[in-house]
């Protein structure tokens, strides 16, 4: 399916509609223990299992709207699947708090495995939307490899060592404000690697 267009609001929303909507309904139902089938399940654990399906029919909309689904999409999804489905299953919310750390490893584990090939593979997915010299995409690479890295670690010690109220504002804005904040902090490298105008194509 070839990529179509879609309305401006529609991606932005997909992507953040269900996180936002995790994070609205954990706090609404966090002191509240449910009993389904005779067992009782935390508020946390209910609603990681509606956040499931929530996810996966955004990003069935987002690709029906788009044709699309980048790589990262389609792995977060299934993480979210296999982790969130592990919590729900064992009655034990440490899976789906490991997710984030599953997802960073992976990431740049790839990108890591990419440069000991001498390849930006972080170049194969995002050039269209930052054209940058080659040396550039090597240098952001290894740049967001590392990042990635440290993301799995911070992530590791926010649910082991804080509150479970704690690590869901971490990974509700947290996560998503490191990552804003590392791009925000590449304008050095996008200036002095970006590829002129003329050199785009």
């Amino acid at each position: 399916m070839t990529e179509t267009q879609a309305p401006k609001w529609a991606k932005p929303a997909l992507e953040f509609g269900p996180i936002l909507g995790f994070f609205a309904a954990y706090l609404w139902l966090k002191d509240h223990t449910f009993v389904i089938g005779g067992t009782e399940y935390a508020g946390f654990i209910v609603v990681t299992a509606g956040f499931i399906p929530v996810f996966l029919l955004s990003m069935a909309a987002l690709w029906r709207l788009t044709g699309h689904l980048s790589r990262m999409q389609a792995v977060t999804a299934v993480l979210i699947v296999v982790f969130g489905g592990l919590s729900v299953w064992f009655n034990d919310p440490r899976f789906f708090k490991m997710k984030p750390t599953m997802i960073y490893l992976l990431f740049g584990g790839v990108l890591g495995i990419g440069l000991l090939r001498g390849q930006s593979w972080l170049q194969s997915v995002m050039e269209g939307a930052m054209p940058l010299t080659d040396r550039g995409w090597m240098i952001l690479t290894r740049r967001l490899m590392l990042f990635f890295f440290g993301l799995a670690v911070l992530n590791e010690a926010i649910w082991r060592t804080q509150t479970e109220e704690i690590w869901v504002y971490f990974k509700t804005f947290g996560l998503t404000a490191a990552i804003f904040v590392f791009f925000m902090t590449q304008g050095r490298l996008f200036k002095e690697h970006g590829l002129p105008e003329d050199d785009k194509g």
